[in-house]
């Protein structure tokens, strides 16, 4: 079972510096947030080979959410070698968000 990983300050660059990393930044309190959950559970089970999925609660990791501009929630960001390559706001049906990884 694919694994989602909880973010941190401290262990964030590490993680997105080598291959694909899809981080889902959210809250506790936000529903867009819970709806997301279940379908990223299932990327990660599906492509869990292919990319790291992450996650950064933003009332806990406020400055990662204010540097990357993050504003909306929930906001996903693909990450290739520590460079950010795609970003989408909101719920997104699972292919839009296996399309950010595999692209």
């Amino acid at each position: 079972m694919a694994q989602i990983v909880n973010l941190t300050q401290k262990t964030f660059d590490e993680t997105i510096k080598t291959g694909t990393v899809l981080v889902d930044f959210w809250a506790d309190w936000c529903g867009p947030c819970r709806m997301l959950a279940p379908v990223l559970d299932e990327l990660s089970e599906k492509l869990g080979d292919k990319a790291v999925f992450a996650k950064v609660n933003v009332d806990e990791e406020r400055e990662l959410a204010q540097r990357f501009g993050v504003s909306s929630i929930p906001t996903v960001i693909v990450f290739k070698n520590g460079v950010k390559k795609a970003d989408a706001i909101g719920v997104k049906p699972a292919r839009a968000y296996e399309q950010m990884i595999t692209d």
